[in-house]
């Protein structure tokens, strides 16, 4: 019987049928089955996923353990759990709503044999013939640097330099955060473009940029642990957050300005505000079709994001106690 070398880590939180395909996608790796194993994180700790991974295991043969959170903690905490669990020396991550190609596994064990203690691979992210604003956001992922949803670690690695922080307790920065601390371990990462992962992506509710917003609280908590290496690796979008700020401070001198009775703040303010609302509206509309929908959507997110997103970062600000941009 071969030995077991990989563990692959999959945390899931109410995604039943995603979950399903990505463990059926896994059945179909060129590494052999009894070379890997796979652990599902289900941080919803529900009983329909645990009989799901035990269906999916019994009918392909699949080497796959459930382990159920007993509350919601987040994928950081997920993650920690599935990886500390684990007997293999290499660790693979991925996430239930991705599809490993037949090859991931196989390339990076490869790597590791030669001796690679991080491997970074390849998501490709196929687009919609006409995608919306949030489909371009969430496609950055393509381009990113590292990301859990195709990474590879030795074990060891991840005992080093502690794992995850849980206090990152939704999908964003976690994945940073232990980049950064790799980094800063004097760890190589290495590239490993061969070992694909499938991402697609899924309809969202128009409001989901509006949703995504708090995920700004979570900059503030990874500049406070890692200030040189954010400045350097996390895009600052810096013209679009100081938008954010005028576009919020000039409402405000307009209502001042009525308080006060003074028309020439008035005018100042509310006319900042409408072109900066206007160009907001214009940009989250280019290239899609003019529909009810699409035009509640720009109208909605272009009006709310800079309050929200002028919140979020005061909010992560204060309570990390950190200023950051």
């Amino acid at each position: 019987m071969e030995k077991t070398l990989v563990t692959v880590i999959i945390p899931t939180y109410k995604r039943p049928a995603l979950l399903r395909n990505c463990l059926i996608a896994l059945t179909q790796q060129t590494l052999s089955k009894e070379t890997f194993e796979v652990v599902v994180v289900d941080d919803g700790n529900e009983s329909a996923v645990a009989e799901l991974v035990q269906e999916v295991a019994k009918q392909t043969g699949l080497k796959a353990r459930y382990l159920g959170q007993q509350k919601r903690q987040g994928p950081a905490a997920a993650r920690n759990a599935g990886w500390r669990s684990a007997r293999t020396p290499f660790i693979a991550f991925t996430d239930d709503d991705c599809l490993p190609q037949p090859a991931w596994l196989s390339t990076a064990l490869v790597q590791f044999i030669r001796g690679a203690q991080v491997l970074t691979g390849r998501v490709t992210m196929p687009m919609p013939e006409q995608p919306s604003h949030h489909d371009k956001t969430t496609a950055l992922l393509e381009t990113a640097e590292f990301v859990t949803a195709n990474l590879f670690c030795r074990k060891t690695v991840l005992e080093q330099v502690g794992g995850f922080d849980e206090r990152f307790d939704i999908a964003w920065r976690e994945d940073s955060d232990l980049h950064f601390k790799i980094i800063k371990a004097g760890i190589p990462i290495l590239p490993c473009p061969d070992a694909v992962i499938v991402h697609p992506i899924r309809s969202a509710p128009w409001y989901a940029p509006l949703r995504d917003e708090r995920k700004n609280r979570y900059d503030a908590l990874l500049f406070k642990e890692h200030p040189v290496l954010f400045r350097e690796r996390i895009p600052a979008y810096k013209w679009l957050v100081i938008r954010y700020y005028v576009s919020v401070a000039s409402l405000l001198v307009g209502l001042i300005g009525l308080l006060i009775g003074n028309s020439q703040v008035v005018g100042l303010g509310f006319s900042l505000w409408l072109l900066l609302t206007l160009a907001l509206i214009n940009e989250r509309l280019d290239n899609q079709p003019i529909t009810g929908t699409t035009l509640k959507a720009a109208l909605i997110t272009s009006l709310v994001t800079p309050f929200l997103s002028v919140y979020w970062r005061l909010y992560g600000a204060f309570s990390y106690r950190v200023w950051y941009w």
